[in-house]
């Protein structure tokens, strides 16, 4: 195998139809692309369903989550960034693929979540700047503000020492590892698990 150096100014897709592109990405503060490691596990673990699927990342960063969804053929991807050179760096990204079933919302995620939105989500990635409690917030609005479809997939990552996570009753846990200071989880939501109101 050849170097495995990569370098933080880079994200490099995996698979589907620009595998092994790299695209450059701003290194900002608190900016942490989910690695290749976590990444490559994550998509074994979703990769039967992207195929199609309307993909939401709420905490876009590197975009390096949904960049993957949309080279294995997710229909759109909605990718939400406060940090306005990192989100310019993603509209740059996805004119460079030539990619136009996608969008970059340039903004506060929680008030994007808060405002709602007409049409659900398949997939949705929670990977927030840590221990700034985002994780739960996010959670709580997609749930009041109904983002998501039936059966949805939700990718949670967060600061290993949040061994518990608050998630909704309808909420499934699919799957949970961690990988050096991160926990990653799976989750499926399901609207036929009724919970407590």
């Amino acid at each position: 195998m050849a170097k495995k150096n990569t370098s933080s100014g880079q994200v490099r897709i995996i698979s589907g139809q620009w595998r092994s592109r790299k695209l450059p990405i701003h290194d900002l503060e608190g900016l942490r692309p989910t690695t290749d490691r976590v990444r490559e596990t994550l998509f074994n673990w979703i990769a039967s369903d992207i195929r199609g699927a309307r993909v939401l990342d709420c905490f876009a960063g590197s975009g390096a989550l949904s960049l993957e969804t949309l080279s294995r053929y997710a229909e759109f991807a909605t990718m939400i960034e406060l940090q306005k050179n990192a989100a310019n760096q993603l509209k740059k990204n996805l004119a460079t693929l030539q990619c136009q079933n996608a969008e970059v919302i340039n903004g506060d995620s929680l008030q994007v979540l808060a405002k709602g939105t007409q049409n659900g989500f398949d997939i949705v990635f929670i990977d927030p700047p840590f221990r700034k409690e985002l994780a739960t917030k996010a959670i709580e609005l997609l749930m009041a503000q109904q983002w998501l479809n039936n059966n949805a997939l939700i990718y949670v990552e967060t600061e290993s020492e949040i061994t518990t996570l608050s998630v909704p009753a309808s909420w499934v846990p699919l799957k949970e590892k961690q990988a050096g200071q991160v926990i990653y989880r799976l989750y499926q939501y399901q609207t036929t698990i009724t919970s407590a109101q």
